[in-house]
């Protein structure tokens, strides 16, 4: 039988669990994947559009907690990003 880590909780509302939604960020408690709230807020919905479309799931402090998540991670590894230089 093949051992699964354990799951890992990336701040107070998401988490990562190998056994749910193949160990992509969720938030906790639920299947809901961070990456689609992010996306959510990326096109503009407004966050209590995003909370009402998920049946109240998640909050509005989980949904901060996204975001700077997202920020930390982009800062973290932004020569990851990097495609060119800009024009002077």
């Amino acid at each position: 039988m093949e051992k699964t880590s354990p799951p890992q909780l990336l701040g107070r509302y998401i988490v990562a669990d190998p056994t749910i939604c193949h160990g992509k960020p969720t938030f906790r408690g639920t299947r809901i994947m961070v990456a689609d709230v992010l996306e959510q807020v990326a096109d503009g919905l407004a966050w209590e559009s995003i909370i009402e479309a998920w049946r109240g799931s998640i909050t509005d402090e989980a949904i901060a907690e996204a975001v700077r998540l997202a920020r930390r991670a982009l800062l973290d590894h932004v020569a990851e990003y990097i495609v060119g230089p800009t024009a002077a």
